[in-house]
């Protein structure tokens, strides 16, 4: 067995691991304890990865569904493009990319649009996540560099969380805020968010203000740090330029407007403004609340106001710090992967800047037409403007807003490339051409975290079938392009490694903001991960920015940027009164192509949810569990909801993972087939945080449960036995549990016995020895399948009063031999029923919450008394916040 180093392909936090493999498979995955992003620790998804990473996988290239070469298909993709470029100009093309590809596959695919095709068209999913942020540091700060870095955390004074559920979205950093926070006590935090997440109850104070409302709270902060004299004038004056503008602006923003604006009380704003500045040392920590919004680079540059006018930036523990989403985001932004940008962060719209990479890369000129971004990218397809769209690792038929759009779009082009590791996601029914792409463990490159920390992502075993790197086939695809356009010059891609075209991305940033000169495949190798800036003949990268006062902006200062504050793009009303938000779950990942894999990733949260206030609940009439009809003006869907009093009256929020492939229907779109379209006028970045809708009780009165596993297929291969009964049902979910699967659908009529029978099959509940019970005046069935004296499947329709026991019986294999008189019966809770069953906390060591309870009420008072009488929390940690407060709940009750 041996161990690669390599970094995790989830969040940006950049956490390195060690692959255990034998050559052929990968048999574990833990922490590096030599990375200095996570000094081993993982969180529960970086400790599943390889469970995560290798299933559901496409092997073969496809072409209309049919098997062909690689050299055949890329003939047909090639000769496909001559003739779309040929009859209809560069822009009728378009690539979308993704966060998580590799930096050199990065480079490759901007090359190739860029470069060889001559259109702009290229953008990412990145475009959804980090825009706002990268187009915040670029108006304040003069470049798209996070300034501070993970040591910062040691040193702060306050932490200024905004928009961010940290303790769920990036696990292991929040380790560290803990392990700062349990050294130094008197470390302030302060959270803005609208819910009270995990991160909120960690926190000293919790501002639950009104989603959208966070450039009024960072206004009016800087309103009452200007009248209080709590602003640094002198380094205003050395340092800066524009405060002028923004004080006059400010001068408005009163605390009492503000507390109005934000639904927050007066004192909380002037506080929060007497913390921040008077602090030795105030760190913000920032990420999708504000970034996902129309006003998302309004928001960054508000923020970035705050430390402006308080010098609290360049110095230990001090500094705006906007937390990356996923592994390769910053990465992508380096090498110009954006349809605005150029590699080495260079500017499209800058004719030097073009000069310079067309130089760079041997050719007369790039275009100067602005590329299309990820929302007008789809609308452009949707229209017929853009007739090719090749899709790179992400899955726009579920993360894009309006999913009607996005999905019309799709069905409409001439031809959709999805190049992919995994076989079934959302995008991938709408492909004509399936290219397999290696995946997590199979392929080298770079990666470049939140604190611009440059580590090598390292293959442990080869991808399986015929799939192939990234870069790989993006190579592959431009020399045989190449043949069509351009016969007789010389090839514009000559690598044969990710190290040849690192190489040429490390020319493209000399004498840049984010010089990298200086660092190889070989140093990386010797010393272990380098952040940027490292310029040649230095001996360490940059670990803090700005020290010295001194900005890339043509003035050396930085800038104060005017923020008005505006309403968001769609204001609750009557028909829709609520305010919908989004977010993550603690263990799963963006549009679960890949935790999705894992039955243990859905124990924490095993089902969709909307969560709303009690007092919303009671007004629509719906009960824990009851399912509800959401409604938006772009579309609809039906969830069960949960209480959840961390939430104001009046917002809901529903997290954003689940698509159609969990979450379905007969027009099943996902969590986006609510959101809107409305763009950030600065960074084009979605308002994917909030939308209007209503939530009414879903008049669907026949309800289906089936769950277990069936006798010849594992977990996934059911999974995947269910995908046509998604869209059967008015409501149907399904989710991997235990060692089989969860199906839930509804409808407001009882569907034919012939479907029933269908679903039965799936499940190998069709067997002659299976207990069989119907009432067809009434529509209620039961089928339920015993394999020796443990339940393996049921099917409940009609009347699912058994569910609870029934599946709690299934998933611990307990023994029905006392109960099985009462199976035929549609009991709620039979006699003598030993119903143990709950929500599990700690997903790494399977703790449920009714297990943590009891041990608080049996005397384990405290976090540690509980880690040692059942380890919870004792391995990745990212149950702790929730066991805290599990802790403190049952204090308040006392």
């Amino acid at each position: 067995m041996n161990e690669v180093r390599s970094t995790c392909g989830y969040c940006g936090v950049g956490c390195g691991v060690l692959i255990q493999t034998d050559g052929a498979a990968i048999r574990g995955v833990k922490g590096d304890p030599s990375h200095p992003a996570n000094f081993g620790r993982l969180c529960g998804k970086g400790l599943l990865l390889r469970e995560a990473s290798f299933s559901n996988r496409a092997l073969f290239p496809l072409v209309g569904g049919v098997r062909r070469s690689w050299a055949e298909t890329l003939d047909f993709l090639a000769g496909k493009f001559a003739k779309t470029l040929s009859q209809h100009g560069p822009d009728s093309v378009a690539f979308y990319v993704s966060g998580q590809l590799l930096t050199e596959d990065y480079y490759v695919f901007n090359k190739l649009a860029k470069g060889l095709i001559g259109t702009n068209n290229i953008d990412t999913n990145s475009r959804l996540c980090m825009a706002s942020a990268s187009a915040g540091y670029k108006q304040s700060l003069g470049a798209d560099a996070p300034p501070a870095c993970y040591e910062d955390l040691d040193h702060a004074d306050c932490l200024f969380i905004a928009g961010s559920n940290t303790a769920w979205a990036h696990p292991v950093l929040f380790r560290r805020v803990e392990d700062a926070k349990a050294r130094r006590p008197e470390i302030k935090i302060v959270v803005v968010d609208p819910r009270r997440t995990e991160t909120a109850r960690f926190a000293d104070s919790h501002l639950a203000i009104a989603p959208g409302t966070d450039v009024a709270l960072f206004n009016g902060m800087l309103h009452v740090i200007l009248w209080e004299g709590l602003a640094d004038h002198a380094w205003i004056g050395a340092h800066t330029e524009g405060f002028e503008a923004v004080r006059d602006l400010v001068r408005e923003y009163t605390p009492k407007a503000v507390a109005a604006s934000c639904g927050i009380h007066e004192n909380e704003v002037i506080e929060t403004a007497r913390l921040f500045a008077r602090s030795r040392a105030t760190l913000s920590l920032y990420c999708q609340g504000l970034n996902q919004s129309a006003s998302g680079t309004a928001k960054n540059t508000a923020l970035i106001n705050l430390h402006l006018a308080t010098g609290q930036i360049g110095k230990p523990g001090a500094g705006p710090f906007s937390l990356t989403g996923q592994p390769n985001a910053m990465g992508g932004r380096e090498v110009g992967g954006m349809a605005n940008l150029l590699p080495g962060h260079r500017d499209l719209s800058s004719e030097k800047d073009r000069s310079e990479i067309a130089k760079l890369w041997g050719v007369n000129q790039l275009s100067a037409k602005p590329g299309k971004t990820a929302v007008e990218m789809f609308k452009a397809v949707h229209s017929g403007e853009i007739r090719i769209v090749w899709i790179v690792c992400t899955n726009p038929a579920q993360s894009l807003p309006e999913q009607k759009l996005v999905r019309e779009a799709l069905e409409r082009a001439e031809l959709v490339i999805v190049q992919e590791a995994c076989a079934a996601t959302e995008t991938t029914a709408y492909a004509h051409v399936l290219l397999p792409a290696a995946g997590w463990g199979e392929k080298e490159g770079t990666v470049t975290n939140s604190e611009r920390r440059i580590s090598r992502v390292r293959a442990a075993v080869p991808p399986p079938g015929e799939a192939r790197p990234d870069w790989g086939i993006a190579v592959a695809f431009a020399r045989t392009l190449e043949r069509h356009l351009r016969p007789e010059a010389k090839t514009l891609f000559p690598y044969e490694n990710p190290e040849t075209i690192f190489n040429e991305h490390r020319e493209a940033t000399r004498g840049r903001d984010l010089d990298i000169t200086g660092l190889s495949y070989r140093l990386l190798e010797e010393r272990g991960p380098q952040q940027w800036p490292y310029p040649e003949n230095t001996s360490m990268g940059k670990a803090r920015l700005y020290e010295d006062g001194v900005f890339p902006t043509p003035g050396g200062r930085a800038r104060f940027v005017p923020a008005p504050y505006r309403p968001v793009a769609e204001n609750a009303d009557a028909r829709y009164p609520l305010r919908l938000t989004t977010g993550r779950l603690r263990d799963q990942w963006h549009a679960m192509s890949r935790t999705g894999n894992v039955a243990a990733l859905f124990a924490h949260a095993p089902e969709p949810r909307l969560a709303l206030h009690p007092s919303d609940l009671e007004r629509a009439g719906l009960a824990e569990g009851s399912l509800a009809r959401v409604r938006s003006r772009r579309g609809d869907l039906y969830v069960p909801v949960e209480p959840d009093a961390g939430l104001k009256p009046g917002v809901a929020f529903l997290p954003m993972h689940w698509g159609a492939r969990f979450l379905g229907g007969s027009d099943a779109r996902g969590v986006n087939g609510l959101t809107l379209p409305a763009l950030d006028p600065e960074s084009k970045q979605p308002e994917l945080k909030h939308c209007a809708v209503r939530v009414e009780r879903a008049e669907l009165a026949w309800r289906l449960v089936a769950f277990g596993r069936a006798p010849d297929a594992d977990a996934l291969e059911l999974f995947e036995r269910l995908d046509p009964f998604m869209r059967e049902f008015a409501f149907a979910s399904r989710a991997l549990a235990g060692e089989g699967v969860l199906f839930r659908a509804a409808a407001r009529e009882p569907p034919s016995a012939a479907l029933l029978v269908r679903i039965d099959r799936a499940f190998g509940l069709g067997a002659a020895d299976a207990l069989r019970y119907d009432d067809a005046t009434r529509a209620i069935g039961r089928r339920i399948a015993l394999a020796g004296d443990a339940i393996r499947a049921v099917r409940l329709s009609g009347d699912t009063r058994s569910e609870r026991w029934l599946q709690d019986y299934w998933k611990r294999g307990a023994a029905v031999q006392g109960v099985r008189r009462y199976l035929a019966m549609p009991l709620a809770a039979p006699p003598g029923a030993d119903i143990r069953s709950a929500r599990t906390v700690c997903v790494c060591l399977s703790v449920d919450e009714e297990s943590i309870l009891s041990a608080i009420r049996d005397g384990a008072s405290t976090l540690p008394c509980l880690q040692s009488r059942l380890r919870c929390g004792t391995e990745c940690g990212s149950c702790i916040p929730e066991l805290r407060g599990l802790l403190a709940a049952r204090q308040d009750a006392a």
